[in-house]
C-alpha cells in the first residue's frame, strides 16, 4: 500500500500546476467538508498521542510540539482535519474584528527551487463574529483533543491610533472560545502594522486584550508574535514589554520582507516570504530572545521548517513549541508526523 509521502510526491506536481491560491481553496475547501462530516479525533495509540511527545506549558496540554502556523486557516474551517493530520495545536486566523477581502491578485506564489512561499493576502478573513459561530460549533461537538490558539489582526480600515480598540474588538468575540490567543503585529501584509512593533504599542495593545481576558474565568494566555526583521535589540524590547504586560511568551517569527539569496526571479512580488530562506534569521531571532528572557515565557518556534533536522534546530534554540506553515505545503500532509517520528 502506498504511504502517504509518496502519494504526495505523485500529487504535488498535478497540484502545483494549478493556480496558488487556487489550490489552497480548492484543498480548504475539501478539508473544511471532511470536518463537518468526521470529528479528527486520534486514538490514544496513534503516534501522534505517544505521552513522551506531551508539552505541558502554559496551563495547558500539548500532546505533542508541532503546530499549524496561523495563516493557513484563517476562518477556522478545517480544525478537525487538522488535528487528524496529527497536530498538536492548532492556530487559526489571523482574524480581523471587520470581515475584509484582503488584497487584489495576484497575493500568492510558490518558489520551489528555494522551498520558499511568498504571500501579500492582506488578512482576507469573514471577521472575528463569523469566526465566533463556527468555533461555537465546534466547541458543540466536543471534539477537540489539541489546544486551539486564535491570531488577531489588525483590521485594515482601523487608524493604527485605534490599533488597541480593534484588537480588543475580536478578542471580545473569540477569546473565550480559544485555549490561548496571539497579537499578531508582524504581518507586512496589512499598512503600518509593523510600525506596532514598538514597546508603547505592544503595552498598549496588550492591556487592551487584558482588561475583558482577567474577566473571563480563566484568562486566556496571551502571545505577541514579531517579525525575523526587528533588529535583535528591538525585538527583545518587544518580547519583555509583551512579558511585562502579561503575555505568556512569544511567536518568532512572522514572515521576513527580505527577498536576497533567492534564485527565483521575485521582480513582480511583493509581500512576505515564508519557507526555507527563513530558517536562519528565524531560528537566530528565537535564540536571541530566549537567552534574554530566560527559561520561563514559553516561546513558540516557527519559519522554515521543511525537514526533521530543521524542527530540532528551532527546539535547539529554545523553542517550546513549533509550528508549520510551508513544510505542510512543500512536504505534504504526511510531514506532521514524519516531524514527530523523529523527534
Amino acid at each position: 500500500m502506498m504511504n502517504s509521502h509518496n502519494l504526495w510526491q505523485m500529487l504535488r506536481p498535478l497540484i502545483f500546476r494549478l493556480d496558488p491560491e487556487r489550490a489552497h481553496n480548492l484543498t480548504l475547501q475539501l478539508l473544511a467538508q471532511w470536518s463537518a462530516l468526521f470529528r479528527g479525533e486520534l486514538t490514544a495509540s496513534d503516534v501522534a498521542r505517544a505521552p513522551d511527545l506531551a508539552v505541558n506549558a502554559m496551563g495547558l496540554h500539548f500532546p505533542n510540539a508541532i503546530g499549524l502556523a496561523a495563516g493557513l486557516d484563517k476562518d477556522a474551517v478545517a480544525i478537525p482535519a487538522w488535528q487528524a493530520l496529527g497536530f498538536g495545536f492548532i492556530e487559526v486566523g489571523t482574524v480581523t474584528a471587520h470581515s475584509q477581502p484582503g488584497n487584489p491578485r495576484p497575493r500568492l506564489w510558490r518558489l520551489p527551487h528555494d522551498a520558499a512561499i511568498v504571500n501579500r493576502m492582506g488578512f482576507n478573513n469573514a471577521g472575528a463574529a463569523a469566526m465566533a459561530r463556527r468555533l461555537e460549533r465546534l466547541r458543540s461537538r466536543q471534539s477537540l483533543q489539541v489546544p486551539l490558539g486564535v491570531n488577531l489582526g489588525k483590521s485594515k480600515i482601523t487608524p493604527p491610533e485605534q490599533a488597541a480598540d480593534d484588537y480588543r474588538r475580536s478578542f471580545e468575540q473569540v477569546g473565550a472560545l480559544a485555549d490561548y490567543v496571539v497579537v499578531n503585529i508582524s504581518s507586512p501584509n496589512t499598512p503600518g502594522l509593523r510600525d506596532l512593533q514598538r514597546v508603547d504599542e505592544v503595552e498598549r495593545i496588550v492591556a487592551a486584550i487584558q482588561t475583558p481576558n482577567q474577566q473571563l474565568t480563566h484568562p486566556r494566555p496571551l502571545l505577541v508574535k514579531l517579525a525575523p526583521d526587528l533588529a535583535n535589540d528591538d525585538a527583545i524590547a518587544c518580547a519583555r514589554a509583551a512579558l511585562q504586560a502579561g503575555c505568556a511568551g512569544l511567536i518568532l517569527t512572522n514572515t521576513t520582507i527580505q527577498f536576497d539569496g533567492l534564485t527565483s526571479a521575485t521582480a513582480e512580488m511583493s509581500g512576505g516570504l515564508s519557507g526555507r530562506p527563513l530558517l536562519a534569521r528565524s531560528t537566530e531571532l528565537l535564540r536571541n530572545v530566549r537567552e534574554a528572557v530566560g527559561t520561563k515565557p514559553v516561546l513558540i518556534g516557527v519559519g522554515g521548517i521543511l525537514s526533521p533536522a530543521d524542527a530540532a534546530a528551532k527546539l535547539a534554540a529554545g523553542a517550546n513549541l513549533i509550528q508549520i506553515y510551508s513544510g505542510l505545503i512543500y512536504q505534504g500532509p504526511g510531514f506532521v508526523r514524519k516531524l514527530i517520528r523523529t523527534l
